[in-house]
């Protein structure tokens, strides 16, 4: 459950944060009558958002067998792919936002038909981080429940609206840069262990060997560190915790926990801030 709440509580913010910046924006310029067709892209995008996310959902629960962990695999391996880019993208372009935004928003109003321009400004921002969200959920899916997944997704949605509704009153306040500092390593360790679950899963498949076939070490005995208890579940999910991970396994998840954690800590270059 703490995994899909992580989750969605930055994903979520992420989303909510773009359309808080277009509404006071949009108080500033006293045109908040405009704010119809921006709640009209944001329901559009996180239609096709779920539309995309049950599409996929039901392609892979019709597969079986090694044609199954072989999809769930190539979910983790573009969930990593993606949430690496967004980590660093948001790292660097946070400080940004605000006057794209804006930007974007006066050449809608300068459009022929605003309303319109407006939908698809709103439904392209917060699209992205829509389908972002959804590859993670598919991602969680195969090792927790429905019932815990949508139960942790739901929180972390109410969170993130919370913290969007205190920058939207007074929005200096809230910590944004330290936010995205801590949720970016906690996703960086989850992607981590999406990395190595993938791995998990083409070895299961037949798809990929091992050099160690007894593992780099075995906890299965101790049974609270195994999935069939919620610690085991959320350890698995949130870290990729397996109790008996293959030599390939854990090169992954250190391979890159160590160099994107590096890259993604070190201070950023005087140069690099005086361009920001």
């Amino acid at each position: 459950m703490l995994a899909p709440f992580l989750v969605m509580v930055r994903e979520g913010f992420e989303a909510a944060l773009v359309v808080v910046l277009v509404f006071a924006y949009l108080r500033r310029i006293d045109r908040l009558d405009l704010g119809r067709s921006v709640w009209v892209g944001v329901a559009a995008a996180v239609g096709v958002s779920i539309s995309v996310g049950i599409v996929i959902r039901a392609t892979v629960g019709e597969l079986a067998g090694a044609g199954r962990l072989r999809a769930f695999a190539a979910i983790s391996i573009v969930a990593v792919a993606v949430l690496t880019w967004m980590v660093f993208w948001m790292r660097s372009q946070a400080r940004s936002i605000r006057p794209v935004l804006e930007s974007k928003v006066d050449r809608a109003l300068g459009a022929d038909n605003v309303g319109a321009a407006l939908v698809l400004v709103a439904f392209v921002a917060v699209l992205r981080e829509g389908i972002e969200a959804v590859l993670f959920m598919l991602a969680l899916s195969d090792r927790s429940s429905p019932t815990s997944l949508l139960v942790g997704a739901g929180a972390g949605l109410v969170v993130a609206a919370l913290l969007a509704g205190v920058v939207y009153l007074g929005g200096r306040r809230l910590p944004m840069r330290l936010f995205f500092s801590v949720t970016g390593v906690v996703l960086i360790v989850f992607a981590a262990g999406l990395l190595a679950r993938s791995v998990q899963l083409l070895q299961a498949g037949h798809d990929l060997g091992s050099v160690n076939l007894n593992g780099v070490y075995d906890l299965r005995d101790v049974s609270w560190l195994t999935t069939r208890t919620e610690v085991g579940r959320f350890l698995a999910a949130l870290f990729g915790w397996d109790p008996r991970p293959s030599l390939e396994q854990v090169v992954a998840w250190v391979g890159y926990l160590v160099p994107v954690g590096w890259l993604f800590l070190r201070p950023a270059r005087m140069g690099s801030r005086a361009a920001s």
